[in-house]
């Protein structure tokens, strides 16, 4: 595999960083991660995009612009000939002293890599089992609006789901309040209406959420952003999550109760589906 690490294309096994890479040392940086349909990355300029704001606000220097990172990610993307993929572009603050301070810390980080899509059966697509995790997000907690190297909460939240027999962790935030998965955003199905979570509330504002409230504007169908107690999901007429690899995944039960499936949820999966399609086109 191919890898680009600060203005380099070279093989993954002679791409390295230093120990002193804050990234490495204290998860200082940031990443994003998307889908590659047709040798195109989707929605890259909505990722870049927060990948800047996130940047702006640790103080950052991205070593590149957006359009130069457009061009290098098509290059990683042909050299590698994997038009269909995961994308990764990371982001540190590279070398520096020990401690906290970012004092002398002038040099980042910026490296893409490419990763295999997960295999998924057409005609089986992947439907998740979830359970509650005893982790907890901060409410108010700013660094949830970005996509930050500090992913240790959401490391563990997967891996205490995995050893319950389950697919993916739902995590609350400290008010006890339903914020999002471990990889994904949640939505629901509740009188007709496709609810989400408000951002603001340990939420990380996807970018597949996005295209899902674009999805739904475009179907006539309802939307409704509402802050929700786990033990309310339980009343949804449909549940599904939303990342980047997979897109639509439907949940089918929830700490080990069955999800009734919703015919709503179908529907928005086949658009975002088309959507891939066409604009990987």
């Amino acid at each position: 595999m191919i890898v680009f690490l600060n203005g380099n294309f070279l093989p993954e096994a002679e791409a390295f960083v230093p120990l002193n890479d804050r990234g490495f040392l204290l998860g200082d940086g940031l990443f994003e991660t998307m889908r590659v349909a047709g040798g195109k990355p989707f929605r890259l300029a909505q990722h870049l995009e927060r990948l800047s704001r996130g940047a702006d606000f640790l103080k950052i220097r991205i070593p590149f612009t957006p359009k130069e990172i457009q061009k290098l990610a098509a290059q990683l993307i042909e050299k590698n000939q994997l038009p269909d993929s995961i994308l990764r572009i990371m982001l540190t603050r590279g070398a520096g002293e020990r401690g906290y301070s970012i004092k002398g810390a002038d040099k980042p980080t910026l490296a893409m890599t490419l990763h295999s899509l997960p295999p998924v059966n057409p005609d089986e697509p992947p439907q998740w089992s979830l359970v509650t995790s005893s982790f907890r997000i901060p409410a108010g907690d700013v660094l949830a609006t970005f996509k930050s190297a500090s992913k240790l909460l959401n490391v563990l939240a997967r891996a205490e789901a995995e050893d319950r027999g389950a697919d993916e962790a739902l995590l609350l935030n400290t008010n006890g309040e339903v914020a999002e998965t471990a990889g994904g955003n949640v939505f629901w199905v509740y009188n007709d209406k496709i609810c989400t979570v408000p951002t603001g509330r340990g939420v990380l504002p996807g970018i597949t959420r996005a295209v899902v409230l674009e999805i739904c504007q475009a179907l006539g169908f309802e939307t409704n952003k509402r802050v929700i107690k786990p033990e309310h999901l339980r009343n949804a007429a449909g549940f599904f999550v939303t990342q980047s690899a997979l897109g639509i995944v439907p949940v089918v039960s929830f700490d080990g109760e069955p999800v009734a499936p919703s015919p709503l949820v179908d529907q928005i999966a086949g658009a975002y589906n088309k959507i891939v399609l066409r604009e990987s086109a």
